[in-house]
C-alpha cells in the first residue's frame, strides 16, 4: 500500500531529522539501518491490535514487533485461542499476523531495556496515531503493560483513564476511547476503539508472567473477529 510506504518514509525522515536514543549495536549486529522504523506486522483489515511498548533485539533482527520471548508467548496464546490447538512451527506463530496487527508506542529499539521518554514518544505519536486511526480497520486494542496503556491518555479524559487503571478488574474490562490523527494533508480523523489492557508478558513481570496465558485466553474469548 502506497500510503503505508509514505507513512514509513515520513517516520524515517523524522528519525533522521534529530538524534534520539537508539540501540545502535543491536541494529549494527543485525545489519539493519537504525533510522528505518519497524512499524507493524499483520493484517490492517483485522479487528484486533496488540500494542506493546517498544522493540527488543529479536524484533530488530526479524523486522517485526512482538516476536521475542514475550511476543512468542503472546503469539502462542493467540494461536491457541483462535485455532484451538498448539502451534507446532514458527509458521504457525507467524500466521497470527493474518488475524491481528502488532505495533508499539515507538517503532525503534531504545538502548538497553529502558522505556523511551515521553519526549520521544510524543515525537513519534502522530505517526502511530495515523497507523491506528486511518490505516488499520479494527476497533479492539490489547495494550501490553502500563506504558502501552498510558500512551492512549490523550484520547480520553485524564481522570477517566486513571480511574480505569486503578480498577481491580482492569485486565477484564474494556475502555472506549476516541482515537484522533491528522493525515499529511492536514485532514483530521477520529475513530472509536476499545482498549483491552493486559500486563506485559515479560519474564521480568513476576506478578503476572505465569498468569498471562490464562488472562490472554479470557480476552480472546470476548474478541469480535
Amino acid at each position: 500500500m502506497d500510503e503505508i510506504k509514505t507513512l514509513v518514509d515520513k517516520i524515517r525522515q523524522e528519525a533522521e531529522r534529530e538524534d534520539f536514543p537508539v540501540d545502535l549495536p543491536i541494529y549494527q549486529g543485525a545489519g539493519k539501518i537504525p533510522t528505518q522504523p519497524i512499524l507493524y506486522a499483520g493484517n490492517l483489515d483485522s479487528n484486533i491490535c496488540f500494542f506493546g511498548r517498544d522493540l527488543g533485539k529479536d524484533e530488530v533482527a526479524q523486522g517485526q514487533p512482538l516476536i521475542g520471548s514475550a511476543g512468542k508467548m503472546l503469539r502462542k496464546g493467540f494461536y491457541q485461542g483462535v485455532y484451538h490447538q498448539q502451534p507446532s512451527s514458527p509458521e504457525d506463530l507467524q500466521s497470527i499476523c493474518d488475524r491481528a496487527i502488532l505495533t508499539n508506542t515507538v517503532p525503534y529499539k531504545p538502548p538497553g531495556n529502558k522505556a523511551y521518554t515521553i519526549k520521544v514518544k510524543e515525537r513519534f505519536r502522530p505517526f502511530i496515531a495515523q497507523l491506528l486511526a486511518i490505516y488499520w480497520g479494527g476497533n479492539q486494542i490489547v495494550t501490553l503493560g502500563t506504558e502501552a496503556f498510558k500512551w492512549f491518555a490523550p484520547y480520553g479524559p485524564k481522570e477517566k483513564l486513571e480511574e480505569f487503571w486503578q480498577r481491580g478488574d482492569r485486565y477484564e474490562a474494556q475502555l472506549p476511547i476516541t482515537l484522533e490523527a491528522v493525515d499529511f494533508q492536514g485532514t483530521k480523523h477520529q475513530r472509536q476503539v476499545s482498549l483491552l489492557p493486559l500486563p506485559h508478558p515479560s519474564p521480568l513481570n513476576k506478578r503476572y508472567y505465569a498468569k498471562f496465558p490464562q488472562m490472554l485466553q479470557q480476552r480472546i474469548n470476548k474478541f469480535e473477529f
